[in-house]
């Protein structure tokens, strides 16, 4: 099968399409046939050596897909079927025509969306939904801090805050990244890169701040994060984009708001963890995705791309130009399309 090679780690020119054998299914396992796939800040990062896989799992890129059961191993319960439209969160091996994949990963596509679309479902809404139900709890009313408010898991935590009964305020690099946060339901956006976000949400919410913040950035923001939230507020840190380092009483800081900092990744739980999400969100926030007239949730997909075309996605993604989902078609459609 065809799938995308990394030789060398490095930069985007060191990706390359080849063939590579295809896997078989192991037992509990459903081999898809990928019609399309989506990129994630991780994939640039395993792109460039710096973010390996599990180990055990495949080292092609590429943490969820959607498209069509193409073989049902040995043991599985579930009632998949050939042909079945389905998505899938991975630990790897995206970027590629076919995946095996545990069944208690899958999901059904919801009938209002394509198999384009499905693709930017996975990880990102799976990830957002981690955050804000089993991480940080959130309740109605409260007041949700997201950061990268327009980028794919951004723009998933502003709608699943928003079905949640809470109140989503969002950061983002431009104002037109602003105002499609605010198309989704963001509440309040604020440049970080003019002014202090943090004086934008202490206004905004009467001086109470952030009760949930949830940050992809991490040490270049601590100060203005933990200045702006709530007392007894939860900082769930999910990324280090920012950097790592940290200068200055952060504890000292966040002892006075009595915040908790919490960490967070997806890709290495276990598979229980894993099957227990992906249960919970199709039982909690899938069924809003199935009116194809007006879903109360929705991927947002800023481009697609050919798979032939991966490396100029990589680097669309990494000039932070996008906003939602970077979409890359695997199969075309008229082998396998919608």
């Amino acid at each position: 099968m065809l799938a995308v090679c990394v030789d060398v780690p490095g930069g985007p020119e060191n990706l390359r399409v080849g063939t590579v054998p295809k896997p078989r299914p192991k037992d509990g396992e459903v081999l898809i046939k990928v019609h399309a796939t989506a990129l994630n800040r991780a994939d640039t990062l395993q792109r460039r050596g710096l973010y390996p896989p599990p180990p055990g799992e495949s080292d092609i890129l590429g943490l969820e897909v959607a498209g069509t059961v193409a073989e049902v191993g040995p043991g599985v319960r579930g009632p998949w079927v050939p042909e079945d439209r389905v998505m899938a969160l991975l630990c790897g091996g995206g970027y590629a025509e076919y995946v095996a994949v545990p069944e208690e990963l899958l999901l059904p596509v919801p009938p209002g969306l394509t198999l384009c679309q499905a693709a930017a479902v996975p990880e990102a809404w799976l990830t957002a939904y981690q955050l804000l139900h089993l991480v940080a709890e959130v309740k109605a009313g409260e007041v949700v801090l997201v950061h990268a408010g327009a980028s794919g898991v951004g723009t998933a935590a502003v709608q699943l805050a928003r079905l949640a009964g809470a109140v989503p305020v969002v950061t983002a690099g431009s104002a037109q990244k602003v105002d499609a946060a605010a198309e989704l339901g963001a509440a309040a956006g604020f440049l970080h890169s003019q002014g202090d976000f943090a004086d934008g949400v202490l206004g905004y919410t009467g001086g109470h701040g952030a009760d949930v913040i949830l940050d992809c950035v991490g040490g270049t923001m601590w100060e203005r994060n933990v200045r702006c939230l709530a007392v007894d507020g939860r900082w769930v840190l999910y990324g280090t984009l920012g950097g790592k380092a940290v200068q200055g009483d952060l504890l000292g800081h966040l002892l006075k708001k009595r915040g908790r900092l919490i960490t967070s990744l997806l890709r290495s739980r276990s598979l229980q963890y894993k099957a227990d999400l992906v249960k919970a969100f199709s039982e909690r926030a899938l069924p809003f995705f199935t009116d194809p007239h007006q879903p109360a949730l929705k991927p947002v997909i800023d481009s697609v791309f050919d798979l032939q075309d991966i490396g100029e996605a990589h680097k669309h993604m990494e000039a932070n130009r996008n906003k939602g989902k970077i979409v890359v078609i695997v199969t075309p459609q008229n082998q396998g399309g919608e």
